[in-house]
């Protein structure tokens, strides 16, 4: 069990718990926010092929326009093509880094331009890393500004 009693250890005594040590495999705060300033730059600009190549092969993607996600290099492509090419101008950035398990979640801010105004979007997203690149990338945000904006 995690930080509790061993359940299959019959020489413990009593009265007496086992722990067992527990490594932790992911990216400090540091380190997060230290890949998300490679990153977040990537989303700007309608360079999908950039973008793309922080990811792996059988990477995962989703976030709320495509909630069941996209999955694999070719269908992000696709994906960050058509997205990319509808907001050239956004820009994210960091706003903090909480390590978890492979990766961090990533604390982002974003500034959307939309007709003759700026939308600004708060959210977070799950990055999760092998071999230095993403694995799996949940967002997570209320996109209803986003939609307002897109509906004037």
């Amino acid at each position: 069990m995690f930080g509790g009693q061993s359940a299959h250890d019959d020489d413990v005594r009593p009265g007496t718990r086992q722990y067992n040590e527990v490594v932790f495999q992911g990216l400090t705060a540091d380190q997060g926010k230290d890949f998300a300033a490679r990153w977040l730059p990537a989303w700007t600009g309608n360079d999908p092929e950039r973008l793309v190549s922080f990811y792996t092969d059988d990477a995962f993607y989703s976030d709320p326009a495509v909630p069941d996600g996209v999955e694999g290099r070719d269908a992000l492509l696709a994906y960050f093509t058509k997205l990319l090419g509808r907001y050239p101008d956004w820009v994210w950035t960091n706003v903090g880094a909480v390590p978890i398990e492979d990766g961090f979640l990533n604390r982002w801010h974003a500034r959307v331009p939309v007709g003759g105004e700026e939308i600004e979007l708060e959210g977070v997203c799950t990055v999760q890393l092998r071999d230095g690149l993403i694995r799996r990338n949940e967002v997570f945000f209320d996109r209803t500004p986003l939609l307002a904006a897109l509906s004037r």
